[in-house]
């Protein structure tokens, strides 16, 4: 009995809504209550234009589902994006609140918000503004998600502060640098495979299609990005992603127009619940 309770909620928490589970961006939707995940993931370019050679930065994660409305993630970065040599880069936190959800049959539409924090031992190099390791910072925002059968849409606007210590100083630095950003993503994502669930050890497939941009707030600096991405689920709990980010136009500083995601994530349900 208690094997065929943890099939059905693996089906009906992680299994059935799959194709909101972006890689680059996260729905407006929570991982299931009472769970935790470990995501490893690694970031990925072949244009470091400070070093010569490839940069890439590993990122692991702690995943906690404390409740259908929050979640909460814990990360650290270690990387050789700002170094020469491969090493702990950063820490960093990031909580989303479900506050509004209207389910129906195969379909929802949500609204959660979100807060994130991040303190880096990174140089400042370059303009562009993330808190995965190059900035240290706070950011805010929304997303909104909405649910169709196999077809999901999100939309995500937020802004991010950069707590530099040099935003205080009288220094003039050139170029000069920029230290507040509007964030914007429009993500979507197509379950292919399966075509209808009769097991929860089925092989999940999804396609994504992601546009993600920044516009600077102190400077007249923007880019957007393009990021085609394809996942596989298998057991309902274990996720591989693979994806490709590349720039579709702008005039902000970058270390890369271009790179990959590489991620394995595994979930474990249940794990805070009452036996």
């Amino acid at each position: 009995m208690r094997i065929f309770l943890l099939a059905f909620f693996v089906c009906a928490g992680f299994s059935l809504h799959a194709q909101e589970l972006y890689v680059f961006k996260e729905p407006a939707s929570n991982m299931p209550a009472n769970s935790f995940a470990i995501r490893l993931s690694d970031h990925y370019t072949a244009q470091n234009k400070l070093y010569t050679g490839a940069g890439h930065r590993f990122m692991p994660q702690l995943y906690f589902g404390f409740s259908k409305k929050l979640m909460l993630h814990l990360g650290a970065t270690f990387s050789n994006m700002h170094t020469p040599d491969f090493r702990y880069e950063s820490v960093d936190v990031y909580a989303k609140y479900r506050f509004l959800s209207h389910d129906d049959v195969h379909k929802h539409f949500r609204m959660a918000a979100y807060f994130e924090a991040a303190k880096t031992k990174a140089p400042f190099h370059y303009n562009e503004i993330n808190l995965m390791g190059d900035k240290s910072g706070i950011g805010a925002g929304l997303v909104v998600t909405q649910l169709w059968n196999k077809f999901a849409v999100t939309a995500t606007v937020g802004s991010t502060q950069v707590l530099d210590k040099s935003r205080r100083n009288d220094v003039i630095y050139v170029p000069a640098r920029s230290y507040s950003s509007f964030d914007y993503a429009i993500s979507t994502g197509y379950l292919v495979f399966p075509r209808e669930y009769t097991s929860y050890k089925q092989v999940n497939l999804n396609l994504y299609l992601e546009l993600i941009g920044q516009q600077s707030l102190d400077r007249s600096l923007h880019f957007t990005d393009l990021a085609p991405a394809i996942q596989f689920i298998f057991n309902s709990n274990t996720k591989l992603n693979i994806g490709y980010r590349t720039q579709l136009g702008g005039n902000s500083p970058r270390m890369s127009p271009n790179s990959w995601l590489f991620s394995f994530e595994r979930t474990f349900l249940g794990a805070f619940r009452k036996k």
